[in-house]
């Protein structure tokens, strides 16, 4: 059984029984994935989707000379690779960070819902529009941004993401990310993520312990990112 809250339009609006109902009995299988497991891998040509349910997936870029870049993060609720259904193989691979449980879709299953579900098919496109705003966002981070504004901008994303799909509890969460995945994310150092880490939690700003992150003070987090969430369009 998926979440009424995970089902489509991360957080944003309640489904028809019918709808709901189209997503459920559609799903082929549910996979229990460890952490670190390709759910795409590059160049490979795919014919299902993946709904992810429960942890974190990540996309990554690979060099030929073997180096990467993460370049966006996936989170309960989100749909990693729908853009696949049209593209029929990806540019990237998507891993999963932490354990993870996915709901898996035919393209074709997909297909048809759309068709008749024209609602559902509107948020399918929109969670591929999405995707983009998000991507647009982090490019931005990495190319005008200074360190702190970085990490800080990616917590204020992963909470505010996190929250509308109601997973944050007094603002702490659950962070699978390890401080390369962090450094990764945000094109930083491990041990240079380490000192940002460590400045905002002796400024009472953030603290990241034991795969759990704590939101102190989501204002002052928010003015050094400069965040402004309208990106994420939390009203769409």
């Amino acid at each position: 059984m998926i979440s009424q809250k995970f089902l489509m339009g991360r957080g944003r609006e309640q489904l028809s029984s019918e709808e709901r109902d189209a997503i459920e009995y559609s799903v082929a299988e549910v996979r229990i994935l460890p952490s670190r497991t390709p759910i795409v891998r590059a160049d490979t040509r795919v014919h299902v989707s993946a709904l992810l349910i429960e942890g974190f997936a990540a996309r990554y870029v690979h060099s030929y000379s073997g180096q990467q870049q993460m370049t966006g993060l996936h989170l309960p609720g989100d749909f990693v690779d729908l853009h696949s259904v049209q593209l029929k193989r990806l540019d990237h691979d998507i891993v999963t960070i932490g354990a993870a449980k996915v709901a898996i879709y035919d393209h074709r299953e997909l297909i048809k819902i759309g068709e008749k579900f024209p609602r559902l098919a509107d948020r399918f496109w929109f969670s591929t529009l999405l995707d983009g705003a998000i991507h647009r966002q982090w490019t931005f981070q990495l190319g005008r941004s200074g360190s702190e504004k970085r990490i800080a901008h990616l917590f204020c994303e992963l909470y505010t993401r996190l929250e509308m799909v109601g997973l944050t509890i007094d603002g702490t969460f659950a962070l699978p990310l390890t401080q390369q995945d962090l450094a990764e994310a945000a094109g930083l150092t491990a041990v240079h993520v380490n000192r940002v880490l460590r400045d905002l939690r002796e400024g009472a700003i953030l603290a990241v312990k034991s795969k759990t992150a704590h939101v102190l003070d989501f204002t002052k987090l928010a003015k050094i990112a400069e965040f402004d969430p309208a990106y994420l369009y939390r009203s769409s």
